[in-house]
């Protein structure tokens, strides 16, 4: 197969194993969900998801966050690791979001970029997932898998978002992101899959034999 047959495989094969992939984070609107996906960093969806409840009983809006300590935001997302750098960025940016934008979350990539502790993967996946602007965010998931499976040659997290926005059509982006995703975390796990076990794996490359080691 040719790298542009490979794409069109895994985007047919993922529609049909997740025809409407839910968003993981739970969430009850944009603040939250940017709090969430903040709080996502080098920690997995399954601990935010149980996290984010305590914090946003006492906490679910920009006003509401900043009439808490810092040292408390600390002590409730201890669990979501790197506690006092992410709780020092909610202060921060929820006191930016009332300065700023009237207490709203900002419909822009470029000026969520500009807010503490989100950077462009957790801004690509607010307007995707909040907003439903066309992007790609690439997590460690999306960037191993794209390496298994030949779609970028996994030089850096940018340039695999580049190659993924170039071979998949712009409408299927938000979608897509969250199937392989899924796809990634079910089967085709850093550790349950080389790029020789899975079934897309094993589709696209039936003579491999020797696993794939991800770049970082």
């Amino acid at each position: 197969m040719t790298k542009v047959e490979r794409a069109s495989f895994v985007d047919r094969r993922l529609a049909e194993l997740y025809p409407s992939p839910p968003i993981p984070l739970d969430h009850k609107d944009v603040y939250t969900l940017l709090i969430a996906v903040l709080l996502s960093a080098q920690c997995t969806d399954v601990r935010v998801n149980k996290v984010t409840p305590i914090l946003f009983a006492k906490a679910a809006s920009p006003e509401q966050m900043i009439k808490l300590p810092v040292a408390k935001i600390q002590e409730i997302i201890r669990p979501c690791g790197l506690a006092p750098r992410k709780a020092k960025a909610i202060a921060e940016l929820s006191s930016i979001l009332i300065d700023r934008y009237d207490g709203e979350v900002p419909k822009s990539l470029e000026a969520l970029e500009q807010l503490p502790g989100v950077g462009h993967k957790t801004a690509s996946v607010v307007m995707s997932q909040a907003f439903g602007e066309p992007m790609f965010p690439v997590d460690t998931h999306i960037h191993r898998l794209a390496q298994r499976w030949k779609l970028t040659d996994g030089r850096n997290v940018v340039q695999t978002e580049k190659d993924l926005k170039r071979l998949f059509p712009k409408e299927r982006w938000n979608e897509l992101h969250l199937q392989i995703i899924y796809y990634g975390r079910e089967h085709c796990s850093a550790r349950g899959c080389d790029g020789t076990v899975c079934q897309i794996c094993r589709a696209l490359f039936p003579r491999r034999k020797n696993g794939v080691k991800t770049k970082k």
